[in-house]
């Protein structure tokens, strides 16, 4: 307990006093926000800091720092390291950076600022890379929630496929004030109270299971390397350049720079929280990593997910 305590407190002071170190090194222009100045009531729509925040979270996390904790977590406690310091330094400076300088180039993607300053040949190069990625992410992002739907209603994981892809399709094509600013919150809540949760079972006690301490010991069940597949296998909840496709979305819905860093570096610091509570309730709940890997492998993080949430909640 007083390792996952003291990686969360790291997390906090992370934020408080390196996020402020790096808006202040980013500085400010004073210029108008791109949603108000260039407003189209499309993409470029003024809302509230609290949704932007939220929005900017379920975009970043999802499954991302849920699935890949898990496995993570089969390392051990070493896990917290890459969790912590990768969000601190890596990906909270990541994420803070391609928000606001998107916000500052008027809102634009990753590819077109990628574009402006490094010539045409390489803003074709992003826009295909970009496609690739999103479409590999978006794949796992469907079936991820509807095998989880699928067992936790009975319907056919095809229906709940065809559910979440309509629901994909009309967030994207419609303003983003309709789907997106509606319904994008309240999932994003959903996400931190189940974090909140899992971590209430675990300092509780729920179930008699006992967190883990810090070891720098290679507990995978395999034995496999923790260089470096610890660090590709924990990407979202660390670092994950994925981001970057995202953070632009809400620099149009940003009504001030001054809330960059709560918005950009601190939905990256949320992020790494709830990936330290999915890594610790996995070898917690499994009581160790030999039984988080048998569940992993029977079950898939899906069922891991599920098994966890009924233990701990």
């Amino acid at each position: 307990m007083v390792t996952f305590l003291g990686a969360l407190a790291t997390l906090v002071v992370g934020y408080l006093v390196y996020g402020a170190i790096v808006d202040r090194a980013f500085g400010r222009t004073g210029e108008g926000a791109p949603a108000i100045r260039l407003e189209d009531g499309v993409d470029y729509i003024p809302l509230p800091t609290w949704k932007v925040f939220l929005i900017q979270l379920l975009n970043i996390a999802g499954l991302g720092p849920i699935f890949g904790a898990l496995a993570g977590a089969l390392w051990g406690p070493s896990v917290y390291l890459w969790i912590v310091f990768g969000t601190i330094f890596a990906g909270g400076v990541h994420d803070y950076l391609s928000g606001m300088i998107s916000f500052r180039e008027d809102g634009k993607s990753l590819s077109e600022v990628v574009g402006k300053n490094l010539g045409h040949i390489m803003l074709q190069v992003m826009r295909v890379f970009s496609i690739v990625l999103l479409v590999l992410v978006g794949v796992v992002f469907m079936t991820g929630p509807a095998m989880l739907l699928s067992k936790l209603t009975g319907q056919a994981v095809l229906f709940w496929l065809a559910v979440v892809f309509i629901y994909y399709t009309l967030a994207t094509l419609l303003p983003i004030d309709q789907i997106i600013a509606r319904f994008y919150p309240l999932f994003g809540i959903c996400l931190i109270v189940m974090a909140l949760g899992i971590m209430g079972g675990m300092l509780f006690g729920v179930g008699g299971h006992t967190m883990p301490e810090m070891t720098l010991e290679n507990l995978h069940p395999q034995h496999l390397p923790i260089w470096p597949l610890l660090f590709i296998t924990v990407a979202c909840g660390a670092v994950s350049g994925f981001h970057a496709t995202q953070s632009p979305i809400m620099s149009r819905c940003l009504k001030d720079e001054r809330m960059g860093r709560p918005v950009f570096y601190g939905a990256m610091v949320a992020e790494g929280i709830i990936a330290l509570c999915w890594a610790a309730a996995g070898a917690t709940f499994y009581d160790g990593t030999p039984g988080l890997g048998a569940a992993l492998k029977e079950a898939g993080p899906g069922g891991v997910v599920y098994e966890v949430c009924n233990g701990f909640m």
